[in-house]
This record gives structure tokens, C-alpha cells and sequence, in this order.
């Protein structure tokens, strides 16, 4: 009985939680919508990211270079550079989930920073299972609806530069920089990366500083994980 007790109450912890992320999720979402529209993307290729992308930082990576006139082919490179990082979640998620058959593809897409911490922070294996497929859902469904609210708004607008979207993509890459940058280490990354970024900016084309700074902190990445 005590058991059963205890089960329900980390049930509705971790309902609780994946609500509050999703809720938090959603309303960044808007701002997605709007963006990608005021970068040029029509309505169905907005709602078509984040259903099937579903990596928020992916998302505006690509957005943020399309809107500042880089080509298609470097704001994907750049989020896939970016979204590589789930791939290193599903390794820590493989074991813990124990999926198997089509379930394994539902679980590959819902494999994210925030679907990641929520399993993750959990006591046993059971509640971290729980928590991944409450949260997975949840956020999905908040995200894909925060985006399309966000997109609708933005074309019912004659002219969405009026409300300033069109610096949009540059405002969301700080905030989602920001609260990174409280440590010396993450702190000199940036600065390397926006001076590596504005001595490439004369010679190549738009949208390729981006990717070369997202190559250099990947590779960054991958030697802290190997030392």
C-alpha cells in the first residue's frame, strides 16, 4: 500500500513537471512561429519544423540563418550540427528506456534536452521511463501548438517587421546563450566564437559563420566528453 502510495505521488511530481516545461515550452514556441514566418518561411514549412524537427535550438539556428540571408543548406548544416547532442542523449537513454520495434522511433523523436533532464532526475529506472514518455508528449503537443499560434499570428500581420521579428533570430540566439555564460569556461567559448564569427564574415557567404562557430564548439564539445 506505502508503494502504491509513493508511486502515485512521483506520478503526479513528474505530470506536474512535465507540465510546468511544456507550458514554458509552448510559450517559447510562439516566438519560434513568429520568427520563422518573419524570416520568410511560409505556414506549412514552420508547423513542418516543429513536427518533425522538434529541437527548439535546431530550429531557430535554422531560422536565425535563412533570416539573415544565409542559404537553406547552411542554416540545416547548422542544425544538425546543433541537434548532434541528442544523439549523445539516446546512448544515455538507450539502456534506461529499453524500447524496442516502432516504439523505438517515438523515442527517438522525443530524445531532448528537456524530455533528457526529466528522465534523468528521476530515483529509479521506473519513474525515469515515466517521466520520458509523460514529458515527450506533453512538450510536443505544446510545442507544435505554440509554434502555430505563433505563425498564424504573424501572417494575419500586413507587415511583421513593424513589430521588429526581423531582429527576431539574433535576440533568440542570445537568450538562449545567456544563461550559459556564468562560468569563465562557457563565457571565453563566446567570445572566441563571435570573434571567430565576424573575422569569417567578410569572405564567406551568409550564414556560414555560423557553421563554421557551430563546427568549432561541436568539436569543443566532443574533446570535453572524450577527456
Amino acid at each position: 500500500m506505502a508503494s502504491t502510495l509513493s508511486w502515485n505521488q512521483s506520478r503526479r511530481s513528474v505530470i506536474r513537471d512535465a507540465l510546468g516545461v511544456a507550458i514554458a515550452s509552448g510559450a517559447y514556441a510562439l516566438s519560434f512561429g513568429a520568427i520563422a514566418t518573419a524570416s520568410g518561411l511560409s505556414l506549412l514549412q514552420t508547423v513542418a519544423l516543429s513536427v518533425l524537427m522538434f529541437t527548439g535550438a535546431s530550429q531557430f539556428a535554422l531560422v536565425g540563418v535563412i533570416g539573415t540571408g544565409g542559404s537553406v543548406w547552411a542554416g540545416a548544416a547548422t542544425a544538425a550540427l546543433l541537434g548532434s547532442r541528442n544523439a549523445l542523449y539516446g546512448l544515455r537513454l538507450s539502456s534506461l528506456l529499453n524500447v524496442r520495434g516502432l516504439r523505438r522511433i517515438a523515442a527517438a523523436h522525443f530524445v531532448i534536452d528537456e524530455t533528457t533532464a526529466m528522465a534523468i532526475g528521476r530515483d529509479t529506472e521506473r519513474a525515469s521511463r515515466f517521466a520520458f514518455w509523460a514529458t515527450g508528449p506533453i512538450l510536443f503537443t505544446f510545442w507544435n501548438l505554440g509554434t502555430l499560434i505563433g505563425a498564424l499570428a504573424t501572417h494575419a500581420l500586413p507587415d511583421p517587421k513593424v513589430l521588429g521579428l526581423d531582429a527576431a533570430p539574433p535576440a533568440a540566439f542570445l537568450a538562449l546563450l545567456a544563461p550559459r555564460l556564468r562560468a569563465r569556461e562557457p563565457l571565453a567559448i563566446a567570445i572566441a566564437a563571435g570573434v571567430l564569427a565576424l573575422i569569417c564574415l567578410p569572405f564567406v557567404p551568409a550564414g556560414v559563420p555560423l557553421l563554421i562557430v557551430a563546427m568549432l564548439v561541436g568539436l569543443l564539445g566532443l574533446r570535453r566528453s572524450h577527456g
